[in-house]
């Protein structure tokens, strides 16, 4: 149970309905605050409709924060945008092993955005070698946009585990396919 209510467009003065275009709980609690509300709508509208950095990589990213902090909403959450963006099932697969520390059939820029990724969960930094391994292949304005991914996610992350979010049905229907170790 959320900590904070869920409120809908009726609860909300009408300068602000426009906050609860996509009404799923994480919006319907942010809005409890509509300027913050606003804010992380920004930054998480960028991320996903205007950064140039490709967008199955993108997701991987966040895919890999949810599945290292056993976050359900978010993961699940991500495994269905992702796969609107090109993430398959054998990435998911991927990442299980990437995780695991076992052989994956992803390509080598893949992983070493998943190793940044748990770097970033795991050690609040990516080291020098995973920096410069993924650096190879991305411009900087791309190695930016995939660094503040990572942190944005690794915030959110952390907003839904103290909010204590439920997840809607719609997106627990992932578990069945990938459940959670330790998440009930």
């Amino acid at each position: 149970m959320a900590r904070l209510p869920y409120l809908d467009a009726d609860d909300l003065p009408p300068e602000h309905r426009d906050l609860l275009k996509r009404p799923i709980n994480l919006t319907r609690l942010l809005v409890n605050s509509p300027g913050m509300a606003k804010a992380f709508h920004g930054i998480g509208g960028y991320i996903r409709n205007k950064s140039t950095l490709d967008p199955r990589l993108r997701e991987l990213a966040i895919l890999q924060v949810g599945w290292m902090e056993k976050s359900e909403y978010e993961f699940t959450h991500h495994v269905k945008i992702g796969k609107e963006f090109g993430v398959t099932d054998e990435d998911i697969q991927g990442l299980f092993a990437e995780t695991e520390g076992k052989p994956s059939r992803l390509e080598p820029l893949a992983k070493a955005v998943l190793k940044g990724a748990r770097e970033m969960v795991r050690d609040i930094g990516m080291s020098d070698a995973t920096f410069a391994e993924i650096k190879q292949h991305l411009s900087n304005e791309h190695m930016t946009d995939l660094v503040l991914t990572i942190a944005f996610y690794c915030a959110v992350v952390r907003v839904l585990a103290t909010m204590q979010m439920d997840n809607e049905p719609y997106y627990k229907e992932v578990l069945k396919q990938y459940p959670i170790p330790g998440v009930n």
